[in-house]
């Protein structure tokens, strides 16, 4: 039903040359490249914002983002666009091709720690899986081995609900009985929430990929990097990628999403032999160059 002397103003098509610059804007401060293809992605990101303010035109948006006084709503802008849809254990052989290799890498560390990375961890449902999955592994394996679990991502919305940790059930998924009475509890209304076994292994920090040479993260035993590298253009994700490279940990695994990248190699990096999974191990002895 309409409103008398209301109506939602449709916001145009984008042209060519406004896609450009707001292709060129966003790239330039985010790394994130869209695509012609994506276009309509980016366009309805931009139109809901634009209605939520009352604009009608591109290019007056694009004055207010860019003015000196637009940090504000750069903000919100980017909250919106870097966004990326997750789940828990999103992608089962990356996380069997993991659990073997923690086993393995828990035989070996005996009394050391273990240290993993969520990159792009959005809303915080992988972190928190990786996390389950070492608590899996050392309570059958009966050792008492330190370790912990970091997740970033550059958008501050989706960090504040990666700590809070708590999600509606439907958002769990397939998640098993057994993990939901382990590591979650009671939350708000239909959800539940990260319980303190978990907390307490698990911290959540912004990181953009595109300073990832200011990233404090070092020896990392394992690197989780999927469905981030598919927003950046070529070139770009074989920087990140060297980058994630010199954070590896000597043995350690790099597991990236299948098809993000087919003809990238590195030195000191050796692909696994996997069909179903994208991944890296760092060779032992290997000194990561830049």
């Amino acid at each position: 039903m309409s409103m008398p002397g209301w109506s939602v103003q449709p916001v145009p098509e984008m042209t060519p040359e406004q896609y450009d610059k707001w292709q060129n804007l966003l790239e330039g401060r985010t790394s994130n490249h869209f695509s012609w293809q994506r276009r309509s992605i980016l366009q309805a990101n931009l139109a809901g914002r634009m209605r939520e303010l009352g604009l009608n035109d591109y290019d007056a948006y694009y004055q207010r983002v860019t003015a000196p006084d637009g940090s504000l709503e750069w903000t919100t802008l980017v909250e919106r666009l870097t966004v990326h849809e997750t789940r828990f254990f999103r992608h089962q052989p990356s996380f069997e091709l993991m659990t073997s290799f923690l086993e393995q890498r828990i035989a070996e560390k005996q009394q050391s720690g273990l240290e993993l990375w969520s990159v792009g961890c959005s809303t915080g449902e992988e972190t928190w899986s990786l996390a389950m999955t070492v608590c899996q592994l050392l309570r059958q394996s009966e050792q008492v081995i330190r370790y912990s679990v970091t997740g970033t991502d550059i958008s501050l919305k989706v960090l504040a609900h990666a700590r809070q940790g708590e999600y509606i059930r439907r958002r769990l998924g397939d998640l098993s009985t057994e993990f939901q009475q382990r590591y979650f509890e009671d939350g708000l209304g239909d959800a539940l929430k990260i319980g303190s076994l978990l907390r307490e292994r698990v911290c959540f920090t912004r990181v953009n990929v595109l300073d990832l040479e200011r990233a404090p993260m070092s020896n990392m035993d394992v690197i989780f990097c999927q469905n981030l590298l598919i927003y950046f253009r070529p070139w770009r994700r074989r920087i990140i990628l060297g980058q994630l490279a010199e954070r590896l940990a000597h043995g350690g695994l790099l597991i990236l999403g299948p098809g993000e990248i087919t003809d990238w190699t590195h030195p000191d990096l050796q692909q696994v032999n996997n069909d179903q999974v994208l991944a890296f191990y760092r060779q032992t002895g290997a000194t990561c160059s830049k």
